[in-house]
């Protein structure tokens, strides 16, 4: 027997709402669960790549199920070949660093549960039920939630209502292409941060890089994307995201002629914003009161890490500082560096360096 639209607090829910609902509560509560018996709280990571691939194909595929092939709507199926791609990249990586590993957890929650405000069991347990299984969990749902403003544009708009179903146009051209330029770049910082890590504790069949031997003193990877960007992962995984919500404001468009006016000035924003923006808003929050945390982990593990920080974006790629350099043990100067034994050497006489490559 197939769902039928539910209206709860005034708001309609669709079918596919509801089963994706009831996936988000059995996430959260496993998550929760999970964390009691295992003591460890990165349930919600081991979820990161997969949840948002079936809440996507809950709403791409339901049409199908219910009506059958011809059901399937055009702009959907795009979205769940991005998402799926997606999904399958994140989670091999995930698991060729042990993330789906028993006993295994993100080394940043144990750092935070010693925080004064989260040292008390009670007040940790209540972070652990509210942020991390739960808050979490409802994220992986609205980073996906283009695809339900998606849903209801396309079932609307059914054959047997007479109403034409909104096309693919220009738009979503622009947001696949930028989804896949994103998934590229993410792919690419990942694989070198992997290469970096497995060279630098010399893993059988990753034998040192001579390029990276001033990395590998530092502890940490400056080289590749990482000379543009300290996170260039970080960066791409939220406008990955971005550009994904970009498909439900095509879905707004019926006719080439709508999707100009959205480039005409005067710009209307209305019609660029609508409520499914809210998890790329959400997660951009997110990585921006995550990354000064585990900056500051990392800051007090690698000596050089302040002055990487000085010479270089913390999120978005870009040239890194001029006239800088960072030692492999020391602060970056301008016309000084610090050597392994706290001396400070003069490099006034010669051309400063960038950033090593």
């Amino acid at each position: 027997m197939l769902l039928q639209n539910a209206t709860v607090a005034g708001v309609v829910l669709t079918p596919p709402d509801q089963i994706c609902a009831v996936v988000v509560l059995a996430a959260a509560a496993w998550c929760l669960l999970a964390s009691w018996v295992t003591k460890t709280h990165s349930h919600v990571d081991r979820l990161w790549s997969i949840t948002p691939v079936v809440y996507v194909l809950v709403y791409a595929l339901y049409d199908v199920v219910a009506n059958g092939a011809k059901a399937l709507d055009a702009r959907l199926a795009l979205m769940a070949t991005l998402v799926l791609l997606w999904g399958a990249r994140l989670s091999y990586n995930f698991a060729r660093k042990g993330g789906y590993s028993a006993g295994e957890q993100d080394y940043r929650w144990p750092v935070l549960q010693k925080l004064p405000v989260l040292r008390h069991p009670i007040a940790w347990q209540l972070f652990n039920l509210s942020f991390i299984a739960s808050y979490q969990n409802v994220l992986l749902f609205l980073i996906a939630a283009p695809t339900s403003y998606v849903y209801r544009a396309a079932t609307v708009a059914l054959p047997s209502r007479r109403v034409t179903r909104p096309p693919l146009n220009a738009l979503d051209l622009i947001a696949t292409c930028l989804f896949q330029s994103f998934w590229i770049l993410e792919s690419v910082a990942d694989q070198q941060q992997w290469e970096f890590q497995q060279s630098k504790h010399r893993a059988r069949g990753h034998p040192r890089i001579a390029a990276l031997e001033e990395d590998y003193r530092r502890g940490f990877l400056t080289s590749g994307l990482f000379r543009l960007s300290r996170h260039p992962n970080f960066f791409a995984e939220q406008a990955l995201w971005c550009s994904f919500y970009l498909f439900s404001v095509a879905a707004s468009c019926q006719s080439p002629t709508e999707v100009a006016a959205l480039f005409r000035a005067p710009v209307d924003w209305r019609a660029w914003v609508n409520w499914s923006a809210t998890g790329a808003a959400l997660l951009v929050a997110l990585f921006q009161g995550s990354t000064p945390f585990t900056e500051s982990i990392t800051r007090g593990k690698y000596a050089s890490y302040a002055a990487y920080q000085k010479t270089t974006s913390r999120l978005v790629p870009w040239f890194p500082a001029r006239g800088k350099q960072i030692s492999s043990t020391g602060a970056a100067a301008t016309g000084t560096v610090i050597t392994a034994t706290g001396e400070r050497k003069s490099t006034r006489a010669r051309k400063p360096r960038k950033l090593e490559d």
